[in-house]
C-alpha cells in the first residue's frame, strides 16, 4: 500500500503526546536549552502518538487522522537503533495509510526522518487499528485497541523549558507523569506506572 518512492511534497501538523519508562523529567529531554543524555535505565520503552489537525501528502488529505508508534532501544547498542510497531488510523483509506506509513517510518524524508525515524532499524508491525487519542490538557491518553494504553493527568513542574527531540526541540511542552503505560505487541511488551510523559505540538514537513 506504499506509494512509489521519490521526493514528495508533504506536511502534517497537530498535537503530540508520548510516554516512556524513564523517571520524570525524562533525562533524554532538553531542559532550558541544554541537551539531554542517557535514559534513566539504559533502555527506553516508549509509546508515541500524533493527532494530525492539518496535513497532506501531494494531493492526499490526511487531516484528522491519528498515528501511534510503540518501540524501544538500548543506550549502549551502537547507534541505539529503534525497534518499533506503527499503528495507523483505521479510518484512513489505502492512499492515506500508505503515506502515513512512509512519513512516520521516515521513508518520505523530511522532518520525521530528521527528528527520529532515521533511528528505526526493525519494524515488527505496521497495522491499521482503532486509535483513541485525547490530547486535551489534564486528560491526556492514547489507546490502540488490543495493543496500547497510556494515560496521564499529573503535570511535572519545571522552572525551565522542557523539549523533546521527536516533535522537535523548537517546540517546548509539558512534562507529565503517566498513570499507566501499557504495550502489548510481541516482542514489545510492558506495563509501567508513574513514569514520564510529555505533551506538545508538532509540525513536520518534507525536504525542500
Amino acid at each position: 500500500m506504499t506509494p512509489a518512492t521519490g521526493r514528495v511534497d508533504w506536511a502534517i501538523a497537530g498535537s503530540y503526546f508520548e510516554a516512556c519508562n524513564c523517571e520524570a523529567i525524562c533525562p533524554c529531554r532538553s531542559i532550558g536549552g541544554r541537551p539531554g543524555g542517557r535514559s534513566t535505565f539504559g533502555v527506553c520503552q516508549f509509546a508515541l502518538s500524533w493527532h494530525i489537525d492539518q496535513g497532506h501528502a501531494r494531493d492526499v488529505d490526511v487531516s484528522g487522522l491519528d498515528a501511534v508508534m510503540a518501540g524501544f532501544y538500548e543506550d549502549d547498542e551502537p547507534g541505539s537503533p529503534w525497534q518499533v510497531a506503527l499503528y495507523i488510523d483505521e479510518r484512513a483509506d489505502a492512499s492515506q495509510a500508505g503515506w502515513l506509513e512512509r512519513i512516520f517510518l521516515g521513508r518520505a524524508g523530511g522532518g520525521t526522518r530528521q527528528n527520529f525515524a532515521a533511528a528505526i532499524r526493525t519494524v515488527h508491525a505496521v497495522r491499521q487499528a482503532r486509535i483513541d487519542l485525547d490530547h486535551t490538557p489534564g486528560t491526556w491518553s492514547m489507546g490502540v485497541e488490543g495493543h496500547i494504553r497510556v494515560a496521564a493527568s499529573t503535570r511535572v513542574a519545571c522552572d525551565e523549558t522542557v523539549a523533546c527531540g521527536i516533535p522537535g526541540l523548537d517546540r517546548p511542552g509539558q512534562e507529565l507523569a503517566a498513570d499507566v503505560l501499557r504495550v502489548d505487541e510481541a516482542p514489545l511488551s510492558w506495563e509501567l506506572h508513574g513514569r514520564c510523559a510529555f505533551a506538545t505540538d508538532f509540525d513536520y514537513r518534507s525536504d525542500p
